[in-house]
């Protein structure tokens, strides 16, 4: 295979991987939207558990006021019936002592017991809310999960289909270079394979050696630049028709230890003529 059509495989691929790289983090992420919904959803049913508690407590302390109530209602009726058979005035303030202390205690169960019933009612209807909210809440996260499945399922069967389309283009490549082609279009934004113009990559801008350029222009094999490690391939600027470099145009290290030397020879040439005036 000559390399052009391997660059034109190559530029497909490209395509193609990032397409089904950019699906596939999409399946990743797709999940992750319902994560909010489903922690609303916890948090909800943990406020309804505590409610729940605190509706037994209250519903507890309820009784027990009740009994209470009940008690000093009981002690007072029974206090006032014992005042008819009194005989000394100390009998007298002793059994007043007592109505008046069950009174004061009917009085204080009372209010506790009204204030027991109120919040009861109120975590009543609390509670009712809670559960038409978590039951609204399931059904939402029911309907927006079957969403999400339908939704991937549609992005893994387009990841097959372009997986079908991969492994029609992948015979005749290396196995190498694919490995590192996909993996260079997972951390390079999708671009694994980009054109070199006069000497720079199109893909980190960098300029390159003028050797390296040329051996890219000449294509007979596979090159991956030196600075972003994606694949290179020439291509035409539109500048004056040729763009690559010329290393005999460009010079040589050689070409400047030369022209070091012509400049010494010159300045040892001024020195002795200055010399030879001052002599005269």
């Amino acid at each position: 295979m000559v390399m052009e059509e391997v660059f034109v495989k190559l530029r497909t691929l490209q395509d193609i991987l990032s397409d089904k790289i950019e699906l596939e983090h999409k399946v990743e992420e797709i999940p992750k939207i319902l994560v909010t919904q489903e922690e609303l959803l916890a948090r909800l049913k943990r406020s309804f558990i505590e409610k729940n508690l605190e509706y037994e407590k209250c519903r507890a302390a309820e009784n027990e006021y009740r009994s209470l109530l009940f008690e000093a209602e009981s002690n007072r009726e029974r206090s006032e019936k014992h005042m008819d058979a009194v005989s000394t005035q100390r009998e007298y303030e002793a059994l007043d002592k007592e109505i008046r202390d069950a009174a004061d205690k009917e009085q204080q169960y009372r209010k506790e017991l009204q204030r027991e019933e109120r919040l009861l009612t109120e975590l009543d209807e609390q509670i009712k809310q809670g559960a038409a909210l978590i039951e609204q809440q399931e059904k939402d996260l029911d309907e927006r999960r079957r969403g999400i499945e339908a939704e991937v399922t549609e992005k893994k069967e387009r990841i097959r289909r372009l997986e079908e389309e991969e492994q029609n283009l992948i015979p005749g490549l290396d196995p190498e270079v694919l490995f590192k082609f996909e993996r260079i279009i997972r951390n390079k934004m999708g671009r694994g394979i980009v054109a070199i113009k006069g000497g720079v990559c199109m893909g980190c801008h960098m300029v390159l050696p003028v050797q390296f350029a040329n051996v890219v222009h000449q294509g007979e094999e596979i090159v991956f630049c030196p600075y972003c490690s994606r694949i290179l391939f020439y291509e035409e600027s539109g500048q004056d028709g040729e763009n690559y470099f010329d290393i005999e145009d460009s010079g040589s290290l050689s070409d400047l230890d030369d022209m070091e030397e012509d400049e010494y020879d010159d300045d040892e040439e001024e020195e002795e003529s200055a010399d030879i005036e001052y002599e005269e």
